[in-house]
């Protein structure tokens, strides 16, 4: 036998364990029937593929994860007692009160008043504000983000977090094995040298325990001395900053075009369970067990705050059902705001019963995506939502980046989740409700400005897509669990 005939049995072999072992997990049925689809595709290249990213050791990380957040909370019910003091919602609407009990179910943290909120929308004024808090640490600065690039901006964030390290403060930065993989090993030395601790999420090597390609942590918060936190869509670079753009990075040499992005400052009593996320994230990623110390006093006249995380460790994804509850729920309007919008069948329909039932839906996506394929797989679900009603807007003068829900003018949620599947089902997410009409009515009014700045998607536009063109959405439809 030759050695080209003993390959292509090889080559079969796997394809045919990789095939017997797709269809036998409990992957769910869109993303085994993708699998099969990439297997088939690509023979031995599909395969390996799958085994990688959809690891065996998939089942195994999430109940280490779950249990490394148990751990905390039971390390914080011994130290603190309680702390699960509800937030004063009577004022609230039905639907805001059963999201709220649906956030603290699914989650295990509790809707907290007295919390001053700024929204965070000027890229630069966000940065600007965090280069403040953490200059002005006096204990602790907990960073922990999915990219920080090596750039002015990644260079300059950790050049503060040295300096506060060197100052005596307990400085930890958790970054994403995958997202942050541009760090240079120099600059993390360096923060370790002042006195600082770094941990990798989940790194690339199969010979650790805690390994898993697939599952990547998306989260991005900062925890500055227990009293003021951060948290929603911008990663730290300077594409999130306000200094880089899509265009320039690609070198086509056309004009350029900012991100555009949101996120939160946070303080009051919320501030203390972004903590806890935090302390579940590091002691998962490093083993070392950590505790936050104390809940900040409210702040009389604050907002209803419900710290949002989500994750493949939740028996039920936290994100995935407070977006579903937000589209069912809503009485007048829900305007959503995504830069990859690769819904499931379960987000679909909810989508569009809600403007079946005559709801204003309106979701505002980016007419230049740095990711093609995702946009692709997106725009093949735009006739079935506008025969509907629902209204769809692409966002023309830069990178979308933000993630934002608005319902009724009455809640809010800002965070890192997008409405896709990775983000509802195998990326660790992190978000905040705000319940606070003036904050709701604030994240309206930027909603209608980046209308202003958009085009509408219109049915007859969709219904004229030729043949190669409804197949490529097509196809990059079927390979939507896979991005």
């Amino acid at each position: 036998m030759s050695f080209t005939e003993i390959l292509a049995l090889a080559v079969l072999a796997l394809d045919v364990v990789a095939l017997v072992h797709a269809v036998t997990r409990h992957l769910g049925v869109t993303s085994t029937l993708a699998w099969i689809f990439f297997i088939l595709f690509l023979p031995g290249i599909g395969p390996l593929a799958y085994f990688l990213l959809a690891s065996p050791r998939i089942r195994t990380t999430r109940r280490r994860k779950r249990l490394a957040g148990e751990a905390v909370r039971a390390a914080i019910r011994r130290s603190l007692g309680s702390t699960a003091l509800p937030a004063e919602v009577d004022h609230a609407s039905p639907l805001a009160r059963s999201v709220l009990f649906l956030g603290m179910r699914l989650t295990g943290l509790p809707p907290r008043a007295g919390n001053r909120v700024e929204l965070l929308l000027d890229n630069a004024r966000a940065f600007e504000s965090k280069a403040e808090a953490i200059r002005g640490a006096k204990r602790s600065v907990w960073a922990e983000y999915y990219i920080v690039e090596d750039d002015a901006t990644g260079r300059a964030f950790l050049a503060d977090l040295s300096e506060r390290a060197k100052a005596g403060c307990d400085v930890r930065l958790l970054y994403d094995a995958v997202g942050s993989s541009a760090i240079p090993e120099g600059s993390l030395e360096a923060l370790r040298a002042a006195g600082g601790k770094t941990e990798s999420f989940l790194p690339l090597n199969p010979l650790r325990k805690r390994w898993s390609a697939h599952l990547r942590n998306h989260r991005k918060l900062l925890v500055v001395d227990e009293q003021i936190g951060f948290t929603g869509g911008m990663n730290v670079g300077d594409d999130y900053a306000g200094g880089g753009s899509i265009v320039a990075r690609s070198g086509r040499g056309r004009r350029n075009r900012p991100w555009h992005d949101a996120h939160l400052r946070l303080e009051g009593p919320a501030v203390f369970d972004l903590a806890t996320v935090f302390a579940e994230d590091w002691t998962f990623a490093s083993g070392e067990r950590l505790v936050p110390s104390s809940i900040p006093l409210p702040i009389a006249g604050g907002s209803v705050v419900a710290v949002l995380p989500s994750g493949p460790d939740q028996i039920a994804n936290a994100n995935a059902h407070v977006y579903f509850a937000a589209l069912s729920g809503a009485l007048e309007r829900c305007w959503l705001t995504t830069p990859y919008f690769v819904p499931d069948e379960p987000t679909v329909r909810a989508l569009c019963n809600a403007a079946y039932r005559g709801i204003d839906v309106r979701v505002l996506v980016p007419a230049v995506s740095d990711v093609p394929v995702a946009q692709a797989a997106g725009r093949f679900f735009y006739g079935t939502l506008l025969r509907s009603g629902v209204r769809i807007f692409e966002y023309l003068p830069g990178v979308l980046h933000a993630k934002t829900v608005v319902v009724d003018g009455s809640w809010a949620l800002v965070g890192s989740a997008n409405l896709d599947f990775r983000s509802f089902s195998l990326n660790f997410e992190l978000g905040a409700l705000v319940f606070d009409r003036a904050f709701a009515t604030l994240l309206e009014e930027r909603f209608t400005g980046d209308l202003i700045r958009s085009r509408e998607v219109t049915l007859a536009s969709v219904e004229r897509r030729g043949f190669l063109e409804r197949a490529r959405l097509g196809l990059a439809r079927l390979l939507a669990p896979l991005l």
